[in-house]
């Protein structure tokens, strides 16, 4: 199963940034890659670039969505990702909802960032 995963923002920096942190994974290592579409026709610039992140058994889910989670609260400026899956699922959470967060409660999300990924939350 593979997923895209995009930042918020404009920076292309940011998604080298977040695919620095996949690879670094071991369960992560291999499964990533950056997909950028051609700018629109008459436009200069624009390409937005995506991280594709190929999915499978064994934990794969939990491993990226901890990564994901400890990557958007590190950064400096308010930032924010947004899941698509192939049957259109999507799931978007943003640096203002996951900074404030106890212990307890960044748990609580990367389970449900994990059962997202994984297909059994909609």
């Amino acid at each position: 199963m593979a997923i895209e995963v995009q930042t918020g923002l404009a920076d292309a920096g940011d998604v080298r940034s977040l695919r620095q942190w996949m690879v670094a994974d071991e369960m992560l290592r291999g499964r990533v890659r950056v997909s950028t579409a051609p700018p629109d026709h008459g436009t200069l610039g624009g390409v937005v670039e995506t991280l594709t992140v190929a999915l499978g058994p064994g934990g794969v889910a939990t491993a990226l969505a901890s990564v994901l989670i400890s990557w958007i609260r590190r950064r400096t400026g308010n930032v924010s990702v947004k899941i698509s899956k192939p049957d259109g699922a999507s799931y978007e959470f943003s640096a203002t909802n996951i900074r404030s967060l106890s212990g307890v409660e960044l748990q609580e999300v990367t389970a449900k960032l994990a059962r997202h990924l994984d297909g059994e939350v909609s």
